[in-house]
């Protein structure tokens, strides 16, 4: 007999709030990390010579982020 599939529940909650999972780029969707510097702002993760840590180039990825994951050239003043 084929016991049907147990629900599936992570038990997160969305992660733009910043505390119970990754901030990603509103943007992109890439994965961002918290600055060492300034903790209120993120950036890139894995961030080297112009690309993402998946490689791929994004607008972005120098680019500030709030917690929200908006690049900092989107965020009105």
């Amino acid at each position: 007999m084929i016991q049907p599939p147990e629900p599936i529940s992570t038990g997160f909650r969305p992660a733009r709030d910043a505390k119970s999972g990754p901030v990603t780029c509103a943007a992109c969707g890439c994965r961002l990390e918290r600055s060492d510097v300034d903790p209120a702002t993120w950036f890139h993760f894995g961030r080297f010579a112009g690309r993402d840590a998946r490689g791929c180039r994004v607008g972005c990825v120098e680019v500030a982020h709030d917690r929200f994951g908006l690049p900092a050239l989107a965020i009105p003043a």
